[in-house]
């Protein structure tokens, strides 16, 4: 049916325990939801040119999250990216907003923060 397929939203972060904690809740906001340990699993995956929303964490071994952000630009993907960050670094969040990023949580986030920030960018849009 037209009109009942739910968003997927793609979680890539290499601290297991967000991989495993953000899947209930996004499900309970209402997404589909996938998740991958690393960038390079992410773009190796079929759910790349389904995902209409990227939680991506900035710092990961082997490619980063803003590396991951450039090689969609380069292929001309265009997902909606929320980056996740452990790190309170105001100039690397300007970076990842002023490179396309829709916005830059720092962890831990709240729910509430969470769904608020998806249904801002998912609705500018």
């Amino acid at each position: 049916m037209i009109g009942t397929r739910r968003l997927l939203v793609s979680v890539v972060d290499d601290d297991e325990s967000v991989r495993e904690s953000l899947p209930d809740l996004l499900n309970e906001f209402g997404y589909s939801v996938r998740t991958f340990s690393s960038p390079l699993e992410f773009l190796a995956s079929d759910a790349l040119d389904q995902t209409g929303c990227l939680l991506l964490d900035i710092a990961m071994p082997g490619m980063t999250g803003i590396e991951l952000q450039a090689e969609l630009r380069r292929q001309d993907k265009r997902i909606t990216i929320i980056f996740i960050s452990a790190t309170q670094d105001d100039a690397l969040r300007a970076r990842v907003i002023e490179l396309g990023a829709a916005a830059c949580l720092t962890k831990p986030f709240s729910d509430t923060a969470l769904l608020e920030t998806l249904r801002s960018v998912m609705n500018a849009h």
